[in-house]
């Protein structure tokens, strides 16, 4: 049986960084996801600023994994996308 997806068990508490985004400021941003809600994902920034993302206009990895996951993908609350 397949393991699902990493971000399908949770982000929160997961260190992402930003490879795409629609705002060109927010490409190479990186933190641990602090809140994830339906349609945005705040993170704690190595300089310990909160920043909130909007999933639509990012695409991302987690730490240790490079597989970009476009934003658009998760774009549901954390319990929706867990009962999959």
């Amino acid at each position: 049986m397949a393991r699902e997806p990493t971000y399908f068990q949770g982000l929160i508490g997961k260190k992402i960084y930003v490879v795409d985004s629609t705002n060109q400021q927010l490409i190479g941003l990186s933190g641990s996801v602090v809140d994830e809600t339906k349609s945005t994902l705040t993170i704690l920034t190595d300089e310990k600023k909160r920043k909130k993302l909007l999933k639509a206009a990012i695409t991302f990895h987690l730490e240790g994994d490079n597989t970009p996951i476009p934003g658009l993908t998760i774009l549901r609350r954390p319990e929706e996308r867990v009962k999959q």
